[in-house]
């Protein structure tokens, strides 16, 4: 197998940096009951607003078409630049009235499709230059989208209030949103390249060291969202913990620098001893013949991955496997993300002070959902045996029918522990889809592909959104406001039931696909 070098690692740096600010909407449960009052608008129209920003994924397919004639960088930056317009226009004339609902709905579309331009960048970098270890690289960086909620939380709390007390915490959350994804991308920019492999050994312990460092992180950001009170950690203290921890990553590309720089040192001192003896060439000799039987080997592996039928364009709609596939995800995952786009009302209808604490805790546990993924992957591989992408998903998709379930109970604990399991689940959904797109389609248009997916995330949460919004309205009977566990109630039921049908769906995917996945017939 092939051995990735500093620069390739150095790319998935610059993945996990870039997920880890990726997720500005994810924060939007915090602010959203402030923003409601601030434009005087209704719960459906705030719930709209949050499909506004899944909308702008009907429109990623525009990411994986430029992504095939643009450095990949340039893609980065246009997407950091779309939030930064969506957000920074509204935090910018917010409380103006010339700012109008459908400017709001247009602007947060804007943002929420560059936040698909920016995945797009990350996912083939991990894809193209991890091909022996993709699904473990494509887990590991996406698992930090999960901190998104908690990244930018932690870091709205850690500003100090002389700075910001002109501003609502809308506004500054809104602030946030708009300018840390274009820095992050900028400082990232130059390690956002597809590198040729070159050498043929791998080496296993800079993964190693990606788990425990990945680990420890989201062990931070677990303790800072429900124990930092209980051991006396500050929020500042909490926040720099996280920026360490999220600059650790960087000492493994060092390291290989290192290592690679004193390779060729000792190989130039080689070859010119080799050179002042006059050798006769067995050992040359000896060494390409050993060189040229790695190359066929891995020409050999290369070969066999190839079989995998590439599927792209319309041929991909005319598929029953991807309706299979698009609807347990709409079914799942979607249906997690569009659950907690309302955190914020939930927690206000079930009389929490505050809804930071339930983001933070859906967040951390997201990530670790995200992560798992990684962890199986790389530790099954080694032994021969890798699970289906789409047996993955079945499993993850029937705890999360229950947790919904578990949401009809009124306790606190129950309200906590569901948030936990349906965060769980989501993140390793979404981690796990995005090489399942790949295992059941091919690579070549993965771009493409994986984008018209996701393009069920709008359409889910449009439909699951606005239900959700016209229960509680009408417990709110004509009111702005609806307080108590039954605000929710009907909508917990039907999304539990939703949940089972797609974990269903899913399942019969799992038995279709099985044995060629990838390389479905014509």
């Amino acid at each position: 197998m092939s051995s990735p070098s500093s620069a390739h690692w150095l790319s998935l740096v610059g993945s996990v940096w870039l997920q880890t600010i990726n997720g500005p909407n994810a924060d939007f449960p915090v602010y959203s009951s402030q923003f409601k009052e601030i434009k005087g608008i209704s719960q459906v129209q705030l719930n709209f607003l949050a499909f506004a920003s899944d909308a702008g994924k009907l429109f990623g397919w525009f990411a994986g078409v430029a992504a095939l004639y643009l450095p990949l960088w340039v893609v980065a930056i246009t997407g950091a630049a779309f939030g930064l317009v969506g957000y920074g226009v509204q935090f910018l004339f917010l409380e103006r009235a010339g700012l109008a609902y459908w400017h709001l709905f247009v602007l947060t579309s804007l943002a929420g499709n560059g936040i698909c331009w920016i995945n797009t960048v990350c996912y083939l970098l991990c894809i193209k230059n991890f091909p022996s270890d993709s699904r473990v690289a494509v887990s590991l960086a996406t698992s930090y989208l999960g901190l998104s909620a908690k990244f930018y939380t932690t870091m709205a709390e850690t500003i100090p209030k002389a700075a910001t007390a002109r501003y609502s915490t809308t506004k500054v959350y809104l602030l946030l949103n708009a300018v840390v994804p274009m820095i992050v991308t900028l400082v990232a920019a130059p390690s956002l390249r597809v590198v040729e492999l070159k050498d043929r050994k791998r080496t296993e312990a800079p993964f190693l060291a990606m788990f425990v460092i990945t680990l420890a992180t989201g062990a931070c950001a677990i303790v800072g969202s429900i124990g930092s009170k209980s051991i006396g950690l500050s929020s500042k203290e909490h926040m720099v913990s996280l920026y360490v921890l999220l600059a650790l990553p960087l000492l493994i590309p060092l390291a290989l620098r290192v290592r690679e720089r004193v390779t060729k040192i000792r190989e130039t001192k080689w070859e010119k001893r080799v050179h002042d003896h006059d050798s006769d060439g067995t050992e040359t000799a000896v060494s390409m013949v050993e060189l040229e039987a790695e190359d066929k080997q891995d020409q050999g592996q290369e070969l066999e991955q190839s079989g995998q039928e590439e599927v792209g364009g319309l041929r991909l709609l005319r598929r029953l496997d991807f309706w299979l596939y698009f609807f347990s995800y709409m079914f799942s995952g979607t249906l997690g993300l569009v659950f907690l786009n309302n955190l914020g009302q939930i927690a206000e209808s079930r009389g929490l002070a505050d809804a930071s604490t339930l983001v933070s805790l859906s967040s951390s546990f997201g990530f670790f959902g995200r992560l798992l993924p990684a962890l199986m992957d790389y530790y099954t591989a080694k032994s021969g045996y890798s699970l289906s992408r789409t047996a993955s998903m079945a499993s993850l998709m029937a705890p999360m029918s229950g947790a919904f379930f578990l949401l009809l109970h009124p306790r606190d604990m129950f309200l906590y522990a569901s948030t936990a399991v349906v965060g769980t689940c989501t993140g390793a959904i979404t981690s796990v889809a995005v090489s399942a797109t790949s295992e059941l389609f091919g690579t070549k248009n993965f771009g493409v592909n994986h984008n018209v997916l996701v393009a069920n995330i709008p359409l889910g949460s449009l439909c699951f959104g606005y239900l959700a919004a016209f229960m509680y309205q009408r417990g709110a009977h004509g009111s702005n406001r609806c307080l108590g566990a039954a605000c929710y109630q009907n909508t917990f039921l039907l999304w539990g039931a939703t949940c089972a049908v797609g974990t269903a769906l899913c399942t019969v995917l799992y038995v279709r696909s099985r044995g060629f996945a990838g390389r479905l017939p014509r």
